[in-house]
């Protein structure tokens, strides 16, 4: 069985990730802020350890993964927020606190972690497909999770060589605390366990890109292929509806 890394793990997907693969038979290495959720994690059994710390934060991130007592070989980076523009209206300080957590975090979390990688392991790295095209109100998250689609692509061609395969995940709307607080219509948004079937399928497939829902992501992705004007055109309706 596997031993799993996960960042994230005390809401949404994360922890659904780490109830399931837990369930499954999995050693698994539960990190993120929250204590009390955290503890929740760790009454599940013996087989999970839990790492406290926040991803922002460099040298926590390091000094927590130094206590490790198991060794993953999947590693799933999935720690992140979102915040919306109102009005389209920036707002730097906004903008700023989610590159924070979703880009520097994750950079964060796999410098702590590139010391620990070695031949076989798994780099599983959570995006979103609105990185792939631009949305209403998405300035500050899809800008960063079109960074992180960059940086793990990158990574796909960086890590390959060492023997580390990179998946990069692009998920729909799916219902976590976070979606919670959301004001407008999610289409074809699934569930955090619907969620971590689709991530947990797709990493023992070895495949490099997983897009769930398939019919919302692919939707998506063909209005992606457009021309920009095209594109724009389309969103632009999604603001007026």
């Amino acid at each position: 069985m596997s031993t799993v890394f996960i960042t994230g793990a005390t809401s949404g997907i994360g922890y659904q990730l780490a109830v399931d693969y837990h369930a499954a038979g999995s050693k698994v290495v539960a990190c993120g802020r929250n204590p009390i959720a955290l503890q929740s994690l760790q009454l599940l059994g013996e087989q999970i350890e839990i790492l406290q710390f926040d991803v922002t934060n460099a040298t926590a991130s390091k000094n927590a993964l130094q206590q490790m007592k198991y060794q993953p070989d999947v590693w799933i980076f999935n720690a992140g927020s979102c915040e919306y523009i109102e009005q389209g209206e920036l707002d730097s300080e906004l903008i700023k606190r989610v590159f924070e957590v979703n880009f520097l975090g994750l950079v964060n979390s796999i410098e702590a972690a590139q010391p620990y990688f070695k031949a076989g392991d798994k780099v599983v790295v959570i995006g979103s497909i609105s990185s792939e095209l631009a949305l209403p109100r998405a300035e500050a998250y899809g800008a960063s999770k079109a960074a992180v689609s960059y940086l793990a692509r990158t990574l796909q061609t960086t890590l390959t060589p060492k023997g580390v395969s990179v998946t990069v995940v692009y998920p729909g709307f799916v219902q976590t605390p976070l979606t919670d607080k959301n004001t407008f219509a999610m289409p074809m948004m699934v569930s955090s366990q619907d969620a971590s079937k689709a991530i947990r399928r797709g990493i023992a497939k070895n495949r490099s890109f997983i897009y769930f829902p398939a019919r919302f992501t692919t939707i998506l992705r063909l209005i992606g292929l457009l021309p920009y004007r095209w594109q724009t055109l389309l969103t632009t309706q999604l603001i007026k509806g």
